[in-house]
Parts: C-alpha cells; sequence; structure tokens
C-alpha cells in the first residue's frame, strides 16, 4: 500500500538510506573562511541513474562524459562535483581532466570509473587546476549527514544553499527522495536549466527512472526562469539504490503514480528555492499560472513567455501593475489566445475579464506585488489545461553584478 507524501524536516541529497556526502575547500574560488568547492556524493551500493542535460550546443566535456555514463545504462555509485570553474571550451583538455577526476574519486572510494559521474559550474574557458582537484579529492570523507556541505559546495552565486527531501510509505518501508540544487543565474526554461542531484532509496525501474525525471524536469526546472540565459553545463540527476527494500517500483502503478508525485513535488521545491534567489531577487518569487489552455503545450508555452519576460520581471521589481506588459507576453507566446476570452488575477485580484479591463484597487495590488510571492494566473477559457512557472525579478542588482562577473 501507498500513502501520502511528507517533507521531511532538515532534508537533504543524503537523507534517502544508503547515501553519504562530503565536501572541502580546494581553491576552485576565492577563498573565504566558510567556502566549498569540491564535493563527491557516494551511494553505499549500485544505483540506477537518470539524467536531463544541457540541450546547448556548445557544452562542458564534464556534461558530455556524464551523459555518456548515463547513457549506458550502468549501474553507478558516485559523483564528484566542482564550483567556480565550468570546464568549458577549453579543449579536449576538458574532457581529459572529467576522466581524471572521476578516476581519482573513484581510486579514493574503491570504485571504478565508470561509476563515477561528474558535474562542473562556474567560469567558462578556464581549465580545471587537476593539481587542486587532485589533493581536494583526497580530503573528502563522505558522511551521512553531509548533504548540507554538499549543497554548499556547489554553489556559485547563489547566496544560500537549496536542498529538500520527501518521504511516502510503501509496503511498509518508508521511501524517501532527497535532492540539492544551485543556480542564480543563466536560468531558463532549455533543459536543464542549472545543476540538481536528486537520490532515492527507492528500487526504480530504470527506464521508469529516466520518464520520471524527465516528466518532473518538464514540470518544474523546465518552467523556471532568471533571466533568459542557459549554461553550458546544465545537469539534472537521480540517482536510485534500492536501500529502503520496498520492492522495485514501476510505470503504470499505484506507487509508480507515487513516486511520480514525489518526485514532482521535490523538483517544484527545489526550482521555486531557485527562483527566489535568483540574481538580484531579494528572496522574491513571480508565479505564473495558465488555466484553460488547449493543450498542456500551449498551457506551459504561455506560461513561460510571461515568466520570462523582461518587462514583466522589472514592472515586479517596481511594483508597477501595468498588466498590459503580462497580455504583451501573452499574445506573443506562440499559443492559442481569444483576447475576448482572457481572464487575468494578481495576487487572486480580478484586473481583466472577457478582455477587458475591471476596476481595481490600484494602490491595494501595488501592495500586493510588492510582497515576496507574485503571482499572475490567466485563464484563457479555451480548454482544460494548465502550467504553472516560476521566476523572479529584474533589478539594478542584476545589472550591477553580471556587468563585473569576472572582474
Amino acid at each position: 500500500m501507498a500513502g501520502k507524501i511528507n517533507f521531511v524536516d532538515g532534508g537533504s541529497v543524503t537523507t534517502p538510506g544508503g547515501f553519504s556526502a562530503g565536501a572541502t575547500y580546494a581553491g576552485l574560488k576565492t577563498y573565504a573562511e566558510d567556502k566549498l568547492d569540491l564535493g563527491i556524493l557516494l551511494s553505499d551500493r549500485p544505483s540506477s541513474v537518470a539524467g536531463v542535460f544541457t540541450t546547448s550546443a556548445v557544452r562542458s566535456p564534464t556534461v558530455t562524459i556524464t551523459q555518456e555514463r548515463v547513457s549506458s545504462q550502468s549501474k553507478v555509485r558516485a559523483l564528484v562535483v566542482n564550483s567556480g570553474i565550468a570546464n568549458a571550451c577549453v579543449g579536449e583538455q576538458g574532457y581529459l581532466d572529467a576522466q581524471e577526476a572521476t578516476a581519482e574519486t573513484a581510486r579514493r572510494l574503491g570504485l571504478r570509473s565508470e561509476e563515477v559521474l561528474m558535474g562542473s559550474t562556474g567560469i567558462i574557458g578556464v581549465e580545471l587546476p587537476m593539481a587542486l582537484v587532485r589533493t581536494g579529492i583526497s580530503q573528502i570523507t563522505p558522511s551521512e549527514g553531509g548533504g548540507n556541505d554538499l549543497a554548499r559546495a556547489i554553489m556559485t552565486t547563489d547566496t544560500h544553499p537549496k536542498e529538500g527531501a520527501v518521504a511516502f510509505e510503501c509496503s511498509g518501508k518508508t521511501v524517501t527522495i532527497g535532492g540539492i540544487a544551485k543556480g542564480a543565474g543563466m536560468i531558463h526554461p532549455n533543459m536543464a536549466t542549472m545543476l540538481s542531484f536528486l537520490t532515492s532509496d527507492a528500487d526504480v525501474e530504470p527506464s521508469f527512472l529516466q520518464r520520471a525525471l524527465s516528466r518532473a524536469a518538464d514540470s518544474s526546472f523546465n518552467m523556471l526562469s532568471v533571466d533568459g540565459d542557459s549554461s553550458t553545463n546544465d545537469t539534472v540527476l537521480i540517482l536510485a539504490n534500492g536501500a529502503a527494500d520496498a520492492g522495485i517500483i514501476e510505470e503504470g502503478t499505484p506507487t509508480g503514480d507515487l513516486f511520480q508525485e514525489a518526485l514532482n513535488k521535490l523538483c517544484i521545491h527545489l526550482t521555486k528555492e531557485l527562483a527566489r534567489d535568483g540574481e538580484g531577487a531579494s528572496n522574491r518569487l513571480i508565479e505564473v499560472t495558465v488555466e484553460g489552455a488547449t493543450d498542456l503545450t500551449a498551457a506551459r508555452l504561455a506560461a513561460r513567455t510571461v515568466v520570462s519576460s523582461s518587462l514583466v520581471k522589472t514592472a515586479v521589481h517596481g511594483a508597477d501593475p501595468n498588466w498590459g506588459r503580462i497580455i504583451a507576453a501573452l499574445g506573443r507566446s506562440g499559443a492559442e489566445v481569444d483576447e475576448g476570452k482572457v481572464a487575468l488575477y494578481v495576487n487572486d485580484v480580478c484586473i481583466m475579464e472577457d478582455g477587458r479591463p475591471i476596476p481595481f484597487h490600484r494602490d491595494g495590488v501595488v501592495a500586493l506585488m510588492r510582497g515576496l510571492e507574485v503571482s499572475f494566473r490567466i485563464k484563457l477559457n479555451l480548454g482544460q489545461s494548465e502550467a504553472t512557472a516560476w521566476g523572479c525579478p529584474l533589478s539594478e542588482e542584476y545589472v550591477t553584478f553580471n556587468s563585473a562577473y569576472t572582474t
């Protein structure tokens, strides 16, 4: 029998059984007392793995080697990840360095190189200083309480780590899914949009695990936009090791449906945390829900277009209820729209119905738009499909920060 899904207090990527993690400061980022920049995630037994990756034609060799190993459908045991340097646009040396990093990690843990995946994030066009990487790997000892350290080690411009875990009952056993994510800039709907590493102590049929991750990403990470840019290193991975001993989870079963729902819930949680921590966002979140679309593709297209609009983002930053910007973005989204049927709500205050503006208390809406969460609900009234996208305001701080990112 399957039960309801609950968030685990203080949950992280090592909350599921059989997983441990650790991190260190290796010198890949500018030094600060509390900084970490190199980490390892370890499963105590072979794990099924699934991944989704950047669609950019310019990609880090770190992504290439990891995607090759995920595509082989072999079991994996570990992940090594660095921040500060993207290992991108450095030629063949980038692939050789990724191979060496995974080999060093394998030696450290007593594994085969093929059982180790890799993630990288940071500045493009800089080679990995492998002497520092090798020394750093030798200093990491994974532990069950190391999830937060790993979440901190993958941060770049993030102001705080993003992590979480959910659990549900299955065959009398507790099944858990945990995860971490990073990303504050270069985030836009174009799979995968940032780095996220997920774990589960479920025994998930491998092909279902891949489909489940792709679906979860499509309804969460792919519905997130901070600044309209995507990275060379975008990666989302999930490892499932079966440590819960709750039986195999397959697609098309009640337990499979519950696993999908739980994975969706965790990924949406991490997505919203990423949006709140977008560069210059000041912990503010924009949520756009499109209802009544002709189909799911149209609903997602419309929601993503509105949440990605620079004019909408700046309006939220200034708490300006300039609803015309929302409708303009909707109109150019490519989704089917009948202006005479559209209704628009700002934080549940209706300001447009049947394609016509209706009177609203402007100062009241301005006050709502100054809050930490600003929601736009758009009713197309053309069908039954809906989708939600998330983003953050576009502020002066974002421009200032990114104008001097490497200097």
